[in-house]
């Protein structure tokens, strides 16, 4: 729909910007952590771009107080970032290691020093080794209580002070490069597995949000879902059948069971044909049903335009762009259900994702109706390459990415949906999981690559200095440039 005026972002609207532990922080084995997944996998040679890894990332553990004073310059409203599991329990369970709990202290202190919003993910991929080790990790309903006696010290530590939590992070990733896809820990391609891990996952969230109730923690408490809305290539019946296929397969199976305590019909009828549903017990309706969330995290990157796909038709390789190497990307799909088709009205990324606004409004809107929550958006961004002239960078096309994605979230609001915050993706520069430190998405440069770290030196983009000013006008300054 058109709207002659747009509603104006309330005055508590909270613009953020959002990192992971792993990404971030390096100090890898330092202070008593312990092994994460993460840490074990990228050992591994050929995991990721150029062998790169996390061990020091952009050192956020030794600069967080360098990089939030960057924060409280650029006004950010709040922070999003996860708490490494292995920093706070070594072993994943048993005793406390309290030099991590005094890190996340002293971030959430300093955040609020400058009336920074800390918003916390309890649960960022980066899985304790030990746990891996002692049971498959997520493959086992020993995970449940394990995650949800390291989420209540969360709770118990640092819910005085901090009102958001982000239950799990983007579980429909984790678990599809996880198990199916092979391309993250534990590198497995099994979709029995897969299935049957995805659903402990839906138990441990559900346990920890019924935990953070019945603790009478104060606060509001939801998981953040990588949402890529799905559009027919065109209106022929069987690309509609496709796109309907999709929408269950990549969204509703994950968010109706967040929501309503129970997975779409037509995608479990669907798995059981396969013979690889989950093992669904009596008693984990209940729990699923008690995990209702307060609000939807969204993390939105893309849209993908669907078709119809036949029994032998073209599956999920887990070969990806990896490299920025634009048009690289093989197609891929789910055979007898869809496969994912190029969109001519939308340009591409050098990493060839679409770059398409009116998507996160599709998202926003979907999310609404469907569910009737408020969204907290979680991460949205762009990676690209940047270039660092003379202590510069002019990175025009991250502006107006984030631009047109504002206005879209803008529209959305005006529409109807209720919008808690936006958290860009990210702050600094990071380390992008397996496409290593050329992908950068931040608003501040750090001068390190794959090879070397550097001085790990800081400097402010030029988008930088436009989202400090979008914050300073509370996204009036939005509607001023696009006249």
């Amino acid at each position: 729909m058109f709207h002659q005026k747009l509603v104006p972002f309330s005055k508590n609207f909270l613009w953020g910007s959002a990192s992971a532990a792993y990404q971030v922080e390096g100090a890898w084995n330092e202070d008593g952590k312990g092994l994460s997944v993460w840490d074990n996998f990228v050992q591994k040679p050929g995991t990721t771009f150029k062998n790169s890894n996390g061990n020091v990332a952009v050192d956020h553990y030794h600069r967080f107080k360098e990089d939030v004073a960057l924060m409280a310059e650029q006004g950010l409203k709040a922070y999003r970032f996860s708490i490494s599991w292995s920093r706070i329990l070594p072993n994943g369970k048993g005793t406390i290691n309290q030099k991590g709990l005094d890190f996340y202290n002293e971030l959430i202190d300093e955040l609020l020093k400058y009336d920074i919003e800390p918003i916390v993910t309890i649960y960022h991929w980066d899985l304790p080794q030990a746990l891996q080790d002692e049971y498959n990790g997520w493959e086992s309903r020993e995970i449940i209580e394990d995650f949800t006696a390291y989420a209540k010290i969360l709770f118990d530590a640092f819910s005085d002070r901090v009102r958001h939590w982000v239950s799990l992070n983007e579980q429909n990733v984790f678990i599809m490069h996880g198990y199916m896809l092979g391309s993250h820990p534990p590198a497995v391609q099994n979709l029995k597995r897969m299935y049957e891990a995805n659903h402990i996952a839906n138990l441990a969230n559900a346990s920890v949000i019924k935990a953070f109730r019945e603790g009478g923690y104060p606060g509001k408490i939801g998981p953040s879902f990588a949402y890529t809305p799905s559009y027919p290539v065109d209106c022929h019946p069987e690309n509609i059948i496709a796109n309907e296929n999709m929408a269950d397969y990549s969204a509703h199976f994950w968010m109706d069971v967040y929501v309503y305590g129970r997975y779409p019909k037509v995608m479990l009828t669907t798995l059981e044909k396969m013979g690889i549903a989950p093992t669904i017990l009596p008693t984990d309706t209940d729990l699923l049903k008690q995990g209702t969330p307060d609000f939807m995290g969204l993390n939105y990157y893309q849209s993908v335009t669907i078709a119809s796909n036949p029994l032998d038709g073209v599956s999920f390789s887990g070969k990806a762009n990896y490299s920025g190497e634009k048009g690289t990307t093989q197609e891929a799909g789910m055979p007898g259900l869809f496969k994912m088709v190029s969109n001519p009205y939308l340009e591409k990324t050098n990493w060839d994702w679409t770059i398409d606004p009116n998507g996160l409004r599709v998202c926003l809107r979907r999310i609404s109706s469907r569910y009737n929550l408020p969204v907290l958006i979680t991460e949205n961004g762009l990676g690209e390459f940047d270039t660092l002239e003379d202590g510069k960078i002019h990175d025009n096309e991250r502006i107006n990415y984030l631009h047109s994605h504002c206005l879209a979230i803008q529209e959305a609001i005006t529409d109807g949906v209720e919008v808690i915050g936006y958290c860009t993706w990210s702050f600094t520069d990071l380390l992008s999981w397996l496409n290593g430190y050329q992908k950068r998405y931040g608003f501040v440069y750090v001068d390190r690559d794959e090879n070397s770290e550097k001085e790990l030196k800081r400097y402010k983009k030029d988008s930088f200095y436009w989202y400090q000013q979008v914050i300073k006008s509370n996204g009036q300054s939005l509607i001023e440039k696009n006249n």
